[in-house]
């Protein structure tokens, strides 16, 4: 079974807790010195009650941020409604803050994003990474992520759910549960939200169309485009509405669908639970007068370590004469949740809201530095002399823009900080854009800056340049001149680190604490609604500390010279060139995705009519209830390749690809997922992403997300674009170059083999690809030993020549290519025979992972392993290490994968990026434009008049990136679209 991570949506079970002993109010419990408890009561009791029936391995609390995210940006009336925050709510809060930290367990959150999208982020990646995702909520709106294959499911906080006496009222939603509650399934929440609305969150729905109908419509057409695309079959009333409410209906759609790509700087394990800090609790659980948690408390450190704690609860807490205040409560029947459900609507307020409502003015006061607020033009002349003066490489001036969004397109430049020493008042901040105060007018103020910013000469630090350079450069501002970018060295010294400002200064900085923008900005505000005097403290630190880590980062990157080459020759270099391509953006040609879109909702029909001729009977597709029922009872298949569920037994999709082939109704059902996630992700998302004002989709490169070196993207993530199938190359043919342009694309030839050849030095693949060979016919010879290779042959030789880079066994190659695991074995055998070299580097480099730590790519960006069941290897001779004797669980064998893989993909990522850099230095003498980078391919527009020119120069500069053993070989086309060029 898989291990369980638990996802708790910290403000729905604070406010069910409030609202539970309060009656709506500022009553409900407390300390016997006056402080409200309520929250931190229910809370803890819930919590306690759910980590000892899941005895989950992780644990991630989310919590909204009280800042506008993307939803309020869209819709100023979005959860306009609420009420007021109760006072007591919030110092309860500023309590459960503190306790959770003492429990020692991770709070996550996200400027921009609610916790719902930071929900759905963490439950599609915990399920990749191998979990079973339990989340625990009392809002129906999660419903949506509940997913059978992925084993999400959503732990439902009912208003019976936890009575001070016991446990009851917490329902386990499945799919099949889902359905039964909402009469849709989970698939289809957010459609079902965009029909019938949702008053708590001011989702405005359309007018006239209730539960029910939405219910039989989605019933009948199974989605909101569905509905409209047969809209001539509906009559009467509800084809009225459904035409006066479509704008509503697409508007409410976006409102409610939760985002799964948020950029989250976490890594997994970050989460998982090793027992509470027991210590901590004491004096927090003293203040709260709740001894009675103790002996739960207790057994449950028991179970998460296996130990009996000296130093347990029991010998720490002191116990009033009194009985403390939650074993009043024992004669009492009060429901944790009778008063307010998951739908009243109500607001509240994060741990970091609290206490910057509770420090009001005191925010951003602090004794390191003396803000000078340039508010005057003399002021500003004075400023401008100074930054003259710095030309020195070694001692770049530090700067900051604080906006008021996170889109640089939408973003207002509210205010402008640097730093130019170390001295407390060589730190300046100059207001542009706040609602009070003395502002200086934004144009006399850029024109002054411009002749220093868009200056080489004049050496620049900014933390996260890209975001900054893309603000000036709506603002008419061409930055020049960064030297350093404290964000891109964290990750050049170690990809794990978090790349954040304030953990970047905790690291490298003693005695400079820096402020959470959470606890500057109140909820519902802006920077720009924040009094100046705040902003400069809190803007003016942050420049104090960017100006001071150059020199401590710099050092450290000096006694590591390939790490500094990496970082000044690749990372530093290539920023420049996201934020171009991140401005530039790409054309999409929305009228072709709704045809498109169309005729895939034909193809699913077509599909569904022949799953249903294959299995004799009508079911629905997305229930694994019946479908388990289909495969296992009513056709007879085997059951042994599936796993027991709770609802009979698993249909998810590594049991389909298991059964595919026994039965002809299987192929039906894993090509209608495939269309349906390839319709809903793509082809209905990428239309509603186009900006207005550029007609072009903008997506965010993430220079820093990825241990390997690669980079990502996200809003939307063009980089996973799909290619395999026919149906998933004609999204490609959605994107478009500037009209009269060629959409170009260069595509590195079989790269990752190739560098696994300069690696290993292994004869064989060095000369095949010296010669021009196909590798995939010359290891299908070497392995079956003949001269002549059937088709079937050379794709069992392709599926194990890339197979073996990321550590394919036999079971995953023996359901590549159909043939039985024992065969399978032999093949990999006669694979790692032939190809001793390949097989010895790949062994070297688990074992240097194990002895050092770290393995290192060509360029020698390294990535760090921390291995559980293997650390005492550390430090040893990597030759001594006998890896078949190793006794590793399941995650350290998945590092050791992951670390035989990494210098190959780590090698990949610089040489691409080291080509981004030349190609962009050579565009700029042209009209061309680099649009998209997605994985081993760059994709560009360019004039016809240019293409000739540059073909063969893109060819040259990516094929001539580094120097191998081997060639590397690009391949340059040209089209109409990107389908066309590929």
């Amino acid at each position: 079974m898989r291990p369980t991570f638990l996802l708790i949506d910290g403000h729905s079970l604070a406010f069910r807790s409030f609202y539970a002993f309060s009656k709506g109010g500022n009553g409900g419990l407390r300390t016997k010195t006056g402080i409200p408890t309520s929250v931190c009561f229910g809370f803890l009791k819930s919590l306690l009650e759910v980590l000892g029936n899941e005895q989950p391995e992780a644990v991630a609390v989310a919590f909204d941020l009280g800042v506008p995210t993307f939803r309020h940006q869209a819709d100023d009336t979005y959860k306009a409604d609420r009420p007021q925050t109760p006072e007591d709510f919030l110092i309860d809060m500023e309590n459960l803050h503190e306790l959770l930290a003492a429990l020692g367990l991770r709070i996550i959150t996200k400027a921009g994003y609610e916790a719902d999208d930071v929900l759905g982020t963490m439950a599609q990646q915990a399920a990749s990474a191998g979990y079973r995702v339990k989340i625990v909520s009392g809002d129906r709106d999660l419903f949506q992520l509940v997913d059978a294959d992925k084993q999400i499911s959503v732990l439902y906080l009912g208003k019976e759910a936890f009575s001070v006496r016991g446990v009851g009222g917490v329902t386990e939603y499945g799919v099949e549960e889902v359905q039964g509650k909402l009469g849709v399934l989970p698939h289809q929440i957010v459609d079902y939200k965009a029909l019938c609305g949702d008053k708590s969150d001011n989702i405005p729905g359309i007018e006239g169309i209730g539960e029910k109908t939405a219910v039989q419509l989605l019933s009948t057409y199974g989605s909101l485009q569905n509905i409209y695309d047969h809209i001539g079959e509906i009559k009467g009333a509800t084809h009225k509405k459904l035409i006066n409410g479509k704008d509503n209906a697409e508007k409410s759609q976006f409102l409610a669908k939760i985002i799964l790509d948020v950029p989250l700087d976490v890594k997994l394990d970050e989460f998982v639970l090793r027992g509470f800090a027991m210590e901590a609790l004491t004096p927090v659980l003293t203040k709260l007068e709740f001894k009675s948690f103790l002996n739960k408390i207790q057994q449950l450190q028991q179970r998460f370590t296996g130990v009996n704690d000296e130093n347990s609860l029991d010998n720490h807490v002191a116990v009033s004469p009194v009985e403390d205040r939650e074993e009043q409560l024992e004669n009492q029947q009060l429901s944790l949740f009778p008063v307010a459900s998951a739908d009243d609507g109500l607001d509240f307020w994060t741990p970091a809201e609290t206490s910057a409502a509770m420090k009001g003015d005191d925010i951003g006061d602090n004794d390191l530095i003396k803000v000078r607020i340039i508010d005057d033009q003399v002021k500003l002349a004075e400023l401008i002399e100074i930054l003259r003066t710095q030309t020195n490489p070694e001692k770049p001036v530090a700067w900051d823009t604080e906006t008021s969004a996170l889109e640089p397109r939408d973003a207002e430049l509210v205010g402008i900080g640097c730093c130019w020493g170390i001295s407390p008042d060589e730190v300046a901040y100059i207001p542009l854009g706040h609602t009070q105060g003395t502002n200086l007018a934004k144009n006399l103020v850029l024109d002054s800056l411009r002749p220093i910013l868009e200056d080489e000469t004049y050496p620049k630090t900014f933390q996260n340049a890209k975001f900054d350079r893309l603000v000036l450069r709506v603002q008419g501002i061409n930055l020049a001149g960064v030297i350093f970018d404290p964000m891109l060295a964290s990750y050049v010294i170690n990809p794990d680190d978090k790349h954040n400002l304030n953990d970047i200064t905790s690291r490298y900085l003693e005695g400079i604490n820096l402020q959470n923008y959470e606890d500057l900005v109140s909820k519902g505000k802006t920077i720009g609604e924040v009094s100046i005097q705040q902003v400069a403290n809190y803007c003016g630190l942050q420049v104090y500390a960017t100006y001071q880590l150059f020199a401590k980062m710099q050092a450290v990157l000096n006694e590591y010279p390939q790490l500094q080459q990496l970082f000044q020759q690749v990372e530093l270099p290539l920023e420049t060139v996201l934020a171009e391509m991140e401005f530039t953006g790409v054309r999409v040609d929305s009228e072709y995705l709704e045809k498109f879109s169309r005729q895939l909702e034909q193809d699913l029909q077509t599909i569904e009519n022949n799953a249903y001729n294959a299995a004799g009977e009508t079911f629905n597709l997305g229930s694994p209830k019946q479908l388990s029922q289909l495969f296992f009872e009513k056709l007879g298949l085997d059951v042994k390749k599936s796993r027991k569920t709770k609802t009979g037994y698993s249909t998810d999709a590594a049991v389909l690809e298991k059964l595919q082939g026994d039965h002809p109704v299987i192929d039906a059902i894993i090509e209608h997922r495939t269309l349906a996630k390839l319709k809903s992700t793509y082809v209905d998302t990428l239309p509603k992403l186009i900006r207005p004002d550029t007609q072009r989709v903008h997506t965010n490169f993430n220079q820093t997300a990825t241990s390997t070196g690669r980079l990502s993207s996200s809003n939307p993530n063009l980089q996973n674009i799909p290619i395999r199938t026919a149906f998933s190359r004609q999204i490609r043919q959605a994107f478009l170059p500037e009209p009269g342009w060629l959409m170009v694309a260069a595509d590195y030839s079989q790269i990752e083999l190739r560098i696994l050849a300069h690696l290993s030095q292994d004869p064989t693949l060095i000369t095949a690809y010296q010669q021009n060979q196909d590798i995939h016919t010359v290891t299908a010879r070497l392995v079956f030993e003949k001269t002549e290779i059937t088709p079937d042959e050379r794709r069992f030789a392709k599926t194990i020549n890339f197979g073996v880079i990321y550590g394919m066994g036999a079971q995953k190659f023996s359901r590549e290519t159909g043939i039985k695991v024992a065969e399978a074995k032999k093949f990999i055998a006669k694979f790692n025979e032939r190809y001793a070299d390949v097989f010895s580097y790949l062994e070297k480099m688990k074992k240097t992972a194990l002895a050092n730590g770290f393995v290192e790519t060509i360029l020698g960006r390294r990535r760090y392993f921390k291995f559980q069941t293997a650390q005492s290897l550390l430090g040893k001779n990597h030759d001594e290490i006998d890896l078949s004797k190793l006794r590793l669980n399941n995650d350290d064998a998945g590092l050791l994968r992951a670390a035989a893989n990494a210098p190959i993909q780590g090698s990949s990522a610089d040489i691409i990026k080291i080509a981004m850099v030349q190609l962009q230095q050579i565009l700029q003498g042209y009209q061309a434009r680099l649009l998209l980078q997605v994985h081993d391919e760059l994709v560009f527009e360019i004039p016809p008049q240019e293409w000739e020119e540059l073909q063969g120069k893109i060819k040259s500069t990516m094929e001539n990136a580094v120097s191998l053993s081997v060639p590397l070989l690009v391949e340059v086309k040209a089209g109409e679209n990107w389908m066309e060029a590929k």
